[in-house]
């Protein structure tokens, strides 16, 4: 006998090109007092989830999921998990820029004309948000970057097949490796996004096989997963930089956009190198000529760091709003862990 077709309600949507998509409904309560509790609970019980949406024939590894979920902070009105093809970041830039796209343009949050402000549940915690809406059009969203942090600057690593690379390793939400596109070769065009990803490939795994990274209040939060390609940073105007810029997230996979985390990075070692003050703005372009704008707003110390804080902004485009079926009796659906957090057609529609 054929088991019940399940249907998902989602809004694809895209911001700098990286394609998020919001899970809007089809999704039973998840377990757990707050959304990190939730992500953990979908990490570890219901991975298929993740794997269904981001591989074939539902999705593609470049794409990211961001699933809305009950916030535990009353102020919030929404929270969000987010799912990428390495695992479950507390926290994206891109994905919260997408998210809080979605809730306007879903009514979660009522749309108003100009700023509005409104707070997210991130596994990160609370996020602030500003919206711009002009003529029913949300044009910018900012949020608040993770407090970001360099705990590494300039050492060296014997990479195989590249030879000594000097790197730096920045926290905004994950560790990042940054390194010079110049000292490497690289003028950061979309011609490179093959030799970039290779290259970058080999550093992630030079590194993780050296050393591990260890966050002052998260703890082991695993091996270090991203690497930040930097190129030459310009002064276009008083405390405006621009710099082209590409980030690496998984074998394979260049993001679109330069990320949001990824600028935070980048704020973090700009300050620590004292060329930026609170206030100055970076805007990171990517291969694909699209950026994000990343504000250093300030400093503060914490667990033996100087913690960068900051805000990114960057504008989300919806895509589609379509509901996916989910057939059971599909070879091509092969983790069964998804299908007991998924309800019927009618729960899609709620």
């Amino acid at each position: 006998m054929s088991k019940p077709e399940l249907t998902l309600r989602l809004m694809d949507t895209h911001a700098g090109g990286d394609v998020s998509r919001i899970v809007l409904g089809g999704v039973t309560p998840l377990p757990g007092a707050t959304v990190r509790d939730q992500m953990h609970y979908l990490r570890d019980s219901a991975d298929g989830l993740r794997t269904l949406l981001l591989d074939e024939p539902y999705g593609i590894p470049e794409m990211s999921v961001d699933l809305i979920v009950p916030p535990s902070d009353p102020e919030a009105a929404a929270g969000y998990i987010i799912m990428e093809v390495m695992g479950y970041p507390i926290y994206s830039g891109s994905n919260t820029i997408c998210t809080a796209t979605a809730v306007l343009e879903a009514g979660l949050v009522p749309k108003r004309e100009g700023r509005q402000h409104f707070l997210l549940e991130s596994p990160a915690g609370r996020v602030q948000i500003e919206a711009l809406v002009e003529n029913d059009v949300v044009e910018a969203i900012t949020c608040e970057g993770l407090p970001s942090y360099i705990d590494t600057y300039r050492e060296t690593i014997h990479v195989p097949g590249i030879g000594e690379v000097t790197y730096s390793v920045a926290y905004s939400g994950g560790f990042y490796a940054l390194v010079d596109a110049t000292e490497l070769g690289f003028s950061l065009v979309r011609e490179e996004e093959r030799a970039l990803s290779d290259c970058a490939y080999k550093i992630v795994e030079a590194l993780q096989a050296e050393r591990g990274f260890t966050h002052y209040t998260l703890g082991d939060v695993g091996p270090l997963p991203f690497l930040h390609f930097m190129g030459p940073v310009t002064e276009v105007a008083d405390g405006f930089y621009r710099s082209r810029s590409t980030t690496y997230v998984h074998p394979g996979v260049i993001c679109r956009s330069t990320t949001g985390t990824g600028t935070s990075a980048r704020l973090a070692l700009m300050h620590h190198e004292g060329r930026i003050r609170p206030g100055d703005r970076l805007e990171t372009v990517s291969l694909r000529e699209t950026g994000f704008i990343g504000q250093f707003t300030g400093t503060r110390q914490e667990g033996g760091q100087t913690v960068v804080e900051n805000t990114i902004t960057g504008k989300a485009f919806v895509l589609a709003h379509s509901d996916i079926v989910v057939n059971p009796d599909d070879p091509m659906v092969r983790d069964g862990s998804v299908y007991h957090i998924l309800g019927s057609r009618s729960d899609a529609a709620d």
